[in-house]
């Protein structure tokens, strides 16, 4: 129902063979540009805001470009950049030259290839902050293309070592803190090289051993340990290194495939394996805290750099943003679905006679299948049971076995998108007007005032889709009772590592507790949750709590689902509403090898992101809830 954006999505290519060979083996030069083109748009749900490529040539001759990139704003940002390389493209007749002009001529076809989907959490917007991000220099070596899926919640701290270097940056964002960190660790591994040879060697032979020499886990060990937050971070050299880097906890995901023709990194592992054609177990995970680089020479190798911490790999990872089509994923979707079952029973008061289930198109279809699963194993006990029974009693006829059997779970789609509607109008009760009418609904499978509606949606984080239009729509049916299921449990708390839910005021589960907080005459703790925050931001990183905490503290789960299902309910609406969220448990026995669930429990996986939740809440109780954190 409601749409979480992501931060970003990587993909990253280094071809280990001469474009001769591709242009052989596959018919084209291209070959490389092809598979990043593919790699992006199947990654393209990862980026709303835009996009960028980076490529580096390994052949260019002196006097002729060797670093190409190319960036665009907006949905459409993949389709404007490779329309706008196409022309460039055809003008160099690329696939009727001969290879040695191909490798120094020709833009944007070249060895390493960098690409990158944008989606802000931070608020700042435009071109300029598009990935990948260049730091240009005379010396190939020093050339540094740069983009991620991260966010860093230590930002001013990197600032102010960077400034302490004597760098002057010239924009204050974690992406530009990290270029020049990395510059400034870059260009010191350069020197550690040229000190190392100067005496034995003279230019040009000196700058191509320090190209030859380059390690770039070296630049990435002096670099990487003071970033705290969420990352896979990936960069290519102007000489010819290639890296991606996933940080300690695992927080942010990262695959790799390689052979002996290339290397391949990308967010999601479904994407390798559709764009490559291999098979899931040829592509690997980067494990936490570790690089996976590539040598101007082509050496790959995999070096831990930052030494694997506590596994707090991201569970909305799972829940939500990747592909379902991976194959652990998809189980692990089917079982939050599941996982829901017994709460579902228990709302419908075990009448699944008269109860429709139903799913809000579409992410949640594969927890749906598993909550089907789970009411059907459910349905058929029960005529296991009567079975059983009625053999016992001796009255197990065939008419008798036909009216066991002839009771069925009753799956409906409820609910179809009517993707030509748009609400155009800003806000107010037109707007609403016509959120209400973004669904069409499947009249005549609800039996008025008499059946329960049951529906499953991933996630329900601020409601107020919910609330405009999906209430209102389904309430249409005239069921008796509407049960509004969320396979993943409740969102309370800000997310600071690269998914945009940053603010307190935005979570309907944090309102809904505030609101109770205030009717059973605690208005009192909203303050002193206020001072304690205040008293965290001097706090050392061991001292840290997270204060917010105590304002879901003196509730239940089930009271604050309660107050949620009232706040978002219509007045005007005639069913019974019911909300009913995931459990903590059921999302870490579903969701097992990725535990990282500090949106529902408030337990940050890094100093940072603690830090920033009491901030959030500060924001919001001096009335500035508009502010990122």
């Amino acid at each position: 129902m409601e749409i979480l954006k992501h931060e970003c999505g990587v993909a990253m290519i280094r071809l280990l063979k001469p474009l001769e060979y591709y242009k052989k083996k596959y018919g084209t030069y291209c070959y490389g540009l092809t598979k990043l083109y593919l790699m992006m748009e199947k990654q393209h749900n990862r980026g709303q805001e835009g996009a960028g490529i980076g490529v580096v040539k390994l052949h260019a001759e002196p006097g002729h470009e060797y670093v190409f990139r190319e960036r665009a704003l907006g949905t459409g940002a993949i389709q404007e950049i490779f329309d706008s390389i196409r022309p460039q493209l055809e003008k160099s007749g690329v696939e009727y030259r001969s290879p040695e002009f191909v490798e120094k001529e020709v833009p944007f076809v070249g060895e390493i290839y960098m690409g990158h989907l944008r989606y802000s959490t931070t608020g700042r917007s435009g071109l300029s902050y598009v990935h990948p991000f260049l730091r240009r220099n005379n010396w190939r070596s020093r050339n540094l293309l740069l983009c991620g899926n991260f966010n860093m919640t230590n930002v001013e701290q990197i600032f102010d070592s960077v400034v302490a270097m004597g760098q002057h940056p010239r924009i204050y964002s974690d992406t530009v803190m990290l270029l020049e960190q990395l510059g400034y660790a870059l260009d010191k591994e350069n020197h550690r090289i040229y000190r190392r040879y100067r005496d034995s060697l003279s230019e040009p032979e000196l700058s191509r051993k320090i190209e030859d020499m380059l390690d770039m886990r070296e630049v990435l060990k002096y670099a990487a340990p003071k970033w705290d937050g969420g990352f896979v971070i990936c960069g290519a050299t102007g000489s010819g290194d290639m890296f991606a880097l996933r940080d300690r906890h695992g927080i942010r995901p990262a695959f790799y495939y390689c052979d002996d023709e290339v290397v391949v990194v990308a967010s999601e592992r479904p994407v390798i394996q559709t764009v490559m054609n291999v098979r899931r177990a040829d592509v690997r995970e980067l494990a936490p805290g570790s690089a996976i680089t590539v040598s101007k020479a082509g050496e790959v190798m995999v070096s831990d750099i930052l030494g694997e911490g506590e596994n707090r790999k991201c569970s909305f990872e799972r829940i939500y943003f990747s592909r379902g089509s991976d194959a652990d994923i998809y189980r692990e979707r089917k079982a939050l679905g599941n996982a829901i079952v017994p709460q579902v029973l228990e709302s419908v008061g075990y009448d699944l006679d008269h109860t429709v289930v139903s799913f809000i198109p579409n992410t949640a279809e594969v927890a749906f299948i598993g909550m089907v699963e789970g009411l059907e194993k459910y349905l058929d006990s029960l005529k296991a049971d009567r079975i059983l029974a009625a053999q016992e009693t001796g009255n197990l006829d065939m008419d008798t076995l036909n009216e066991i059997m002839s009771h069925k779970l009753r799956v409906e789609k409820v609910a179809i998108k009517d993707i030509k509607l748009r609400t155009f109008i800003a806000e107010g009760e037109a707007r609403n007007d016509l959120a209400a009418h973004v669904y069409d609904v499947t009249y005549g499978c609800v039996k008025n005032h008499v059946d329960n509606l049951v529906v499953i949606d991933d996630s329900i984080v601020r409601g107020t889709t919910l609330k405009q239009s999906i209430l209102r729509i389904l309430d249409r049916l005239h069921p008796k009772k509407i049960v509004v299921v969320s396979s993943s449990p409740q969102v309370r708390y800000p997310d600071c590592y690269g998914i945009d839910m940053s603010r307190m005021g935005e979570f309907i589960a944090f309102r809904a507790a505030v609101q109770l907080i205030k009717e059973s005459g605690r208005e009192k703790l909203l303050g002193e949750v206020y001072e304690k925050c205040g008293a965290m931001e001097s706090a050392t990183d061991e001292a840290l709590e997270n204060c917010v905490k105590e304002i879901y503290a003196p509730f239940t789960d089930r009271q604050i689902s309660e107050k949620i299902a009232e706040m978002l309910t219509p007045e005007d609406t005639g069913a019974e509403v019911e909300i009913i969220y995931q459990t903590l448990d059921g999302l870490h026995a579903s969701v097992p090898n990725h535990p990282g669930d500090w949106y529902f429990s408030g337990n940050y996986p890094t100093p940072g992101g603690t830090r920033l939740v009491n901030k959030a809440y500060i924001n919001y109780y001096e009335g500035n809830d508009d502010k990122r954190v």
